[in-house]
């Protein structure tokens, strides 16, 4: 089977906070490789993610744990993603603090 949530994904959209947040240290993204690792940064927020892929209702979701940093500040949390209509869709969560749904859209 394919990993079709290979590659970086650009968030576009999060529940939790504005478009000028996500991208004020670099354009917010996600990005998942091969080796079912990856990581992401949104505001001042960076992650290193470990993920699976598992069933989900009669498809498959993108399960992920990971850990990183919030302006210096470790963090750590989990999440999931799943590919609806061309779209990243998910939810990230830290540990004991926020969680926010995101959308996110296939770079190049």
């Amino acid at each position: 089977m394919s990993n079709q949530y290979i590659g970086t994904w650009r968030i576009i959209e999060m529940e939790q906070w504005d478009q000028d947040f996500i991208d004020l240290v670099v354009p917010g993204y996600i990005a998942f490789r091969e080796d079912h690792l990856g990581e992401f940064q949104f505001g001042a927020v960076h992650g290193d993610l470990d993920y699976r892929l598992a069933p989900y209702q009669d498809t498959e979701r993108l399960e992920f744990s990971w850990e990183g940093a919030d302006e210096m500040d470790p963090v750590s949390g989990r999440g999931w993603a799943i590919i609806k209509e061309g779209q990243l869709q998910g939810r990230l969560s830290f540990h004991e603090g926020d969680e926010s749904g995101f959308t996110a859209e296939k770079q190049g």
